[in-house]
Formats: structure tokens, sequence, C-alpha cells
């Protein structure tokens, strides 16, 4: 099973070589492309040939470049993630508003139950509050409890003056985590032969990312519980590699303890399993604790 998380944050070439990923620096380092579960490059100094991109590509690893400013900007991404893709992609087309919708208002759910547990571990008096949403919840949250529960989250776990729009390190380490979540969740879509760009709920013309930007947001809440803890008066190198570990944290899901990374393909199956089967009771969401 690929577990590894290879960051590369200086100067190199990398390129292919019998199985292996050669990182040509002051001393060469051979990584195995079967270990390998996601590839960040975060200097632009690197050079890549197209054989080892290639062979990224055919393994399913995640390959994440970085801007000059050593923040994520882009992916690889494959045409073909499975050998049915064009099959998957009927069946997506195909899903009703009602299903995708029902699929929905559990994700919506679960991600705000996430949050009051968080806010009750802090012993912050608004989880109360977000409990209660819980059970105001309709039918593809017409009622938006999401946005008012993200509102009331925000300012107890960050302060009162906290804003997802102001320029700080808080939210420039948020945006970087969630920015490796969405990395997974594109992934795993692509893999399972579906398209990133056609959503249960987010319909952004502008957003690629559409049906990940769905299925994540109830792991979101890693990158919170993360950054919380971070000590963020500087947010630089040493800052996002903790976050880029939580790939590597463990979490419990399917009565199992497994690292995100593998949590969030054992969730993604079965969301596509709920969908097609149209049966929410299939969805298995992590948990903290067995």
């Amino acid at each position: 099973m690929s577990w590894r998380t290879v960051v590369i944050s200086s100067n190199a070439k990398l390129d292919y070589q019998l199985g292996y990923m050669v990182v040509r620096k002051d001393v060469t380092t051979k990584i195995h492309l079967g270990e390998i579960g996601m590839l960040m490059v975060e200097s632009t100094s690197v050079s890549i040939t197209a054989a080892l991109l290639s062979e990224l590509v055919k393994h399913k690893i995640k390959v994440i470049f970085c801007d000059e400013k050593r923040n994520p900007i882009s992916e690889l991404i494959p045409y073909y993630g499975a050998h049915n893709s064009s099959a998957k992609i009927k069946k997506q087309m195909s899903w009703t508003d009602a299903r995708k919708t029902t699929i929905w208002t559990e994700i919506v759910y679960e991600k705000i139950h996430k949050q009051a547990e968080f806010l009750q571990e802090l012993r912050r008096k608004e989880s109360e509050l977000l409990y209660s949403y819980l059970n105001e919840i309709t039918f593809g949250d017409t009622t938006n409890r999401q946005g008012h529960a993200a509102k009331v989250y925000f300012n107890a776990v960050f302060g009162k003056n906290f804003t997802r729009t102001a320029e700080n390190n808080i939210n420039a380490a948020l945006n970087y985590g969630y920015s490796i979540i969405l990395s997974l969740f594109n992934r795993e879509i692509v893999s399972n032969g579906y398209l990133t760009q056609l959503g249960l709920f987010h319909d952004n013309m502008f957003n690629p990312f559409n049906l990940a930007s769905d299925l994540m947001e109830p792991f979101r809440i890693l990158i919170d519980r993360k950054v919380y803890r971070m000590k963020l008066d500087v947010f630089e190198h040493e800052q996002k590699m903790e976050l880029v570990n939580i790939c590597n944290q463990e979490v419990v899901i399917n009565k199992k303890r497994e690292l995100v990374s593998q949590a969030v393909k054992i969730y993604c199956r079965s969301i596509f399993d709920a969908l097609e089967e149209q049966d929410v009771s299939l969805i298995r969401f992590y948990t903290n604790e067995l």
C-alpha cells in the first residue's frame, strides 16, 4: 500500500528509473513508486522528466505543484482514472437531483456534527447551538444551517473578530491544509472513474473540483483541529509540513484505525456505493475513537 508523502522543497532533478523515482541533489536518492501516495513539488527550482510524470500518473500518485510562495497551485490529474471511466461517467451524469441531495444532506449533517464535537472538546458553549442546528437541517439544507454553523464555529474556535476573508496566518494555514485535503479527494474521485467537475451541491462553472469540494466537507475539521493547536507566529515551511503530515494521521473508519489518506479512499467509495444503490446507510464516515 502506498503511504509515503514525499516533499521536494529545494533545487533537485526528478526522473524515473526501473520503478523508482530518482531524486538528484547533492546526494542521489531513490524511492520506489509503490511506496509513494503523494508527491508535493514545493520548490519552483525543481525539474522533472516527462517519463516520471507519466509513471506517476500510471501509479495513481497524487502530484501537487506549488508556486513561488510555496503554496499549492495545481495538481496532476489523469484523463482516465479507471478502466471503466466511460461507464462511471454515464452513471454520474444520470444521478438524479433527489439522489444527490439526499447524500449532500448527510454530508452537511456530519460536518456540523463534527464541528459541534470539536467545540464541545474545547468547552465552548456554542457547541449547544451547533447541536441544535442538527435537528433543524432540512432536505438539501435549504435553510442553510451549514452557513450559520460555520460563522458560529469559526468565531468560537479562533475568536469573535475572526473572519475567513482576512489575510492572516490562520487563514493561510487553513487554506493550505484544505488544499491538501481537496487533492486527496480529487485523486480518489478520478481513481474511481468519475469526473471532479460534476458535484452534488457545488456547481460553480469556474471550479473544476466541485465534487471534491462536496465530499471533503467532513474532513475539514482535521485541518481546523491542527491549525488551532499550531503556533502560527509565522507560516512557513515547517508549519506547512505539519499540515501535509495530516495525511499520515490515524482516524477510525469501519471500526478500524486507518491513515487519513486511506480513510478518504474508504469514504469516497462508500459515497459512490450509496449513490448507486440509493442507500445512505452505506456511507462510512470517520471518527477519532474506536
